[in-house]
């Protein structure tokens, strides 16, 4: 049997064989089985499933899944309670009676809580991470270890602060485990105390160095100051590390209290402690050289994956210790981050940080989006994100000062005069500022749960737009001549219904293109995205050329020109540099369009159907969120095939879409010499044409002809314009 191909002996008729057991002993040997699986998938064609006597698809089914180490089960546990861990010195106090290693113990356990911290702001168990310090477990115990106590105090501190803050923004949700606390002792008495704690011993360790550097001819030592440690060359060393650590800890529970005043107040002062954060970061980093070098043991393994400066393991830490307190499933053994890495992770945290304190906090909704969109470019991490929610979405009101409706109406165009009109106490209009604020929320989100809300929030934007027009058409559609009022209320209608037209596009545009960025959509699937994404493009170009014509019309009344001058005229007949923005975004989809169904349907490599799913079926998975939102209207799969059925290398060098993408590219940088964000990204679209008309010329020359030609696509200009390479193979 061991000599016959697996598939031979596997049964893949319809009957289910009776299961035998297979038993085990404590003789029972293990072996690696991916050879055997390796060869029974060479054996089975699709759509085939394999089953044995000691295998079937139930059997399969019920068996234990590895998954990810933060949902797999399994404990190995070296302790199973605090006490016995404490019992059986895990975590002695003092540390060390020779206080030279006590205090480079002290600093190990500083860096792991830091490499600890940053691996739970990725996603871990806090039970795992964090609280899988002993010490932090049962803080009273370091009371005679002031600088050990005062560092666990902020510590603790420090995850209360930022478990409030993701919890208050919601986006934990992304992260199930991030704010479950197991009941960890998170909240303890006297952490409001923290910051005065750790001053005093930052105060100390301060008069020591300045002590150390202090000459014996010049000055002496107080007497009641005693040295950290024993050995006096390396006091000097010991205390600026110990500094910078405390320092930093102080700097970032500052920053987190500063970002979440309310309205924004204080983020000024935020952006200090952050620099001041990074200035000991830095500082950190540093010290690693001084604790390689004071002790003569040497560290085995590579010292970049070690979680401490020293390369030295921690005292007082059992990650598995909490495994009990972590259900519903208890999670197997992590691996914490590494020192570099978590100094790398604080680095950018800050960075982001830095990116919220930064903004201006515009009222214009276009702008506040756009800033969205582009701090996601950098994928901050999950507390970055919540704090630039709770920013956004204080209170009900964008910053906690501007009502959504005067928002809206100002995205509107309409006339300061009306963003107190009675016409927000309308359920519709109430409804519309919902919406608002949680397409704010949704934006803050990862890339993947934010294209999940997404698609399903168009269709609520398409709800309330009919509710509009229908609550419109009830009040108005009768009515000729009426008062000034009645006037006000119809106008207010007629912008918003336009603008939220043109925001449903807009969502339907970012839901496509985050597509790109999640690599949903494969090489034969670009033909119907780009075609859809060309459709969505077209509506958002029409109805942003018309709120801008909207805009420029209430800006004019306002000024009260009596008469236009004909340079008035012509400058209102050219389109804007925003629609014209959005028509080389238009250019570049229908190219790529027109182009990937020219070889699709010229050279068969490019039309190999799918055993699983057909092409219908894949326009459904991709666009049924937008279909059942009718976003755009008249779009269906026949269209699609439609459109590109008979689409040529001889139709396709009549006319070269992307010739008039890069025109566009270069004639609208000018009106965009002030937004540095649209000109770099029109140098991509410019980058992305210009490759993009060479490979069509070639392809159109030698596509059907030369047999070798090899077409592949790549984003090496930009994340979601493909360009395309041609070679021959």
């Amino acid at each position: 049997m061991a000599d016959k191909p697996v598939y031979e002996e596997a049964s893949i008729d319809g009957q289910l064989p009776k299961l035998a057991s297979i038993p085990a002993s404590d003789t029972t040997v293990w072996a690696d089985a991916s050879p055997l699986l390796q060869a029974a998938c060479a054996g089975l064609r699709d759509g085939e499933l394999i089953h044995g006597d000691n295998f079937n698809l139930f059997a399969a089914m019920s068996a234990l899944e590895i998954m990810d180490p933060k949902m797999d089960s399994g404990i190995v546990c070296t302790y199973y309670s605090i006490d016995e861990a404490i019992e059986n010195g895990a975590a002695p106090i003092p540390i060390s009676l020779d206080s030279t290693i006590d205090v480079r113990c002290t600093i190990d356990i500083m860096d792991h809580l830091l490499a600890c911290e940053a691996a739970w702001h990725k996603g871990h168990s806090l039970a795992q991470t964090v609280f899988s310090c002993i010490y932090l477990l049962r803080l009273d115990r370091t009371a005679p270890h002031a600088l050990l106590h005062s560092y666990c105090r902020i510590i603790r501190a420090t995850c209360k602060a930022v478990v409030s803050v993701v919890s208050d923004a919601r986006t934990h949700e992304e992260e199930d485990l991030f704010t479950m606390t197991y009941g960890l002792p998170l909240n303890g008495d006297g952490d409001d105390k923290c910051l005065s704690i750790l001053n005093a011993v930052e105060e100390t360790i301060s008069r020591q160095l300045r002590a150390c550097k202090a000459t014996s001819s010049k000055r002496r030592l107080p007497e009641d100051l005693e040295p950290l440690q024993s050995n006096p060359n390396l006091e000097e060393g010991f205390c600026k590390a110990l500094l910078c650590r405390l320092r930093f800890r102080k700097h970032f529970f500052h920053v987190l209290s500063c970002m979440k005043r309310p309205q924004g107040r204080g983020l000024e002062s935020a952006r200090k402690h952050i620099a001041s954060c990074l200035t000991e970061l830095e500082s950190i980093l540093k010290s690693a050289g001084f604790l390689r070098s004071c002790f003569d043991e040497s560290c085995e393994g590579d010292i970049d994956d070690k979680t401490t400066a020293s390369g030295f393991e921690p005292i007082g830490f059992d990650a598995m210790l909490n495994s009990r307190l972590s259900a519903p499933t208890p999670p197997r053994a992590i691996k914490i981050l590494s020192w570099k890495k978590a100094v790398e992770y604080f680095v950018k945290l800050l960075h982001d940080l830095d990116v919220i304190c930064s903004y201006s906090l515009d009222p214009h909704l276009e702008s506040l989006l756009r800033f969205v969109v582009q701090f996601q470019k950098s994928q901050p991490d999950l507390v970055a994100r919540s704090h630039l929610q709770l920013l956004l979405v204080q209170d009900g009101k964008l910053y906690g000062r501007d009502p959504f409706f005067a928002v809206i109406n100002k995205a509107a165009a309409l006339p300061e005069s009306t963003k107190n009109h009675d016409i927000q106490k309308n359920e519709s209009f109430l409804q519309l500022g919902m919406l608002v604020m949680n397409l704010l929320k949704i934006l803050c989100t990862n890339a993947a749960w934010q294209r999940r809300k997404l698609g399903k929030f168009l269709q609520d934007w398409r709800v309330i737009y009919v509710q509009l027009e229908l609550a419109f058409r009830n009040e108005y559609g009768e009515v000729s001549s009426s008062s000034n009022d009645e006037n006000t209320c119809m106008k207010i209608f007629q912008h918003i219904l336009l603008w939220v037209e043109e925001q449903t596009y807009w969502i339907a545009f970012r839901f496509l293109i985050l597509g790109f960025e999640l690599e949903l959509y494969s090489t034969g699937e670009y033909c119907m995205v780009y075609w859809y994404l060309y459709a969505v493009l077209i509506k958002l170009a029409e109805k942003t050329h018309l709120m801008m014509a909207v805009s420029h019309d209430t800006a004019k009344r306002k000024g009260k020109k009596k008469k236009d001058s004909p340079k008035d005229l012509a400058r209102e007949s050219r389109i804007p540099p925003a629609v014209l923005f959005l028509q080389c975004y238009i250019c570049l989809a229908e190219g790529l369009t027109m182009m990937l169904a020219a070889l699709r349907n010229e050279i068969p490599v490019f039309h190999s159907p799918s055993p699983f799913n057909t092409e219908h079926e894949k326009f459904v998975q991709h666009f049924e969120l937008l279909q059942r939102a009718c976003i755009p209207d008249h779009v269906s799969y026949p269209s699609y095939k439609e459109s590109t059925t008979h689409a040529r290398f001889s139709t396709l060098a009549m006319y070269n879409y992307f010739k008039d993408a890069q025109r566009i590219a270069k004639e609208v940088k000018s009106s965009f010499s002030n937004d540095p964000e649209r000109l770099a990204e029109l140098r991509k679209l410019e980058q992305v044409a210009e490759h993009n008309s060479v490979a069509q010329n070639v392809i159109c020359r030698l596509g059907a002809l030369d047999p070798s030609l090899r077409v592949s696509f790549e984003f090496s200009h930009h994340p979601f314009f493909a360009t395309v390479v041609v070679k021959r193979s």
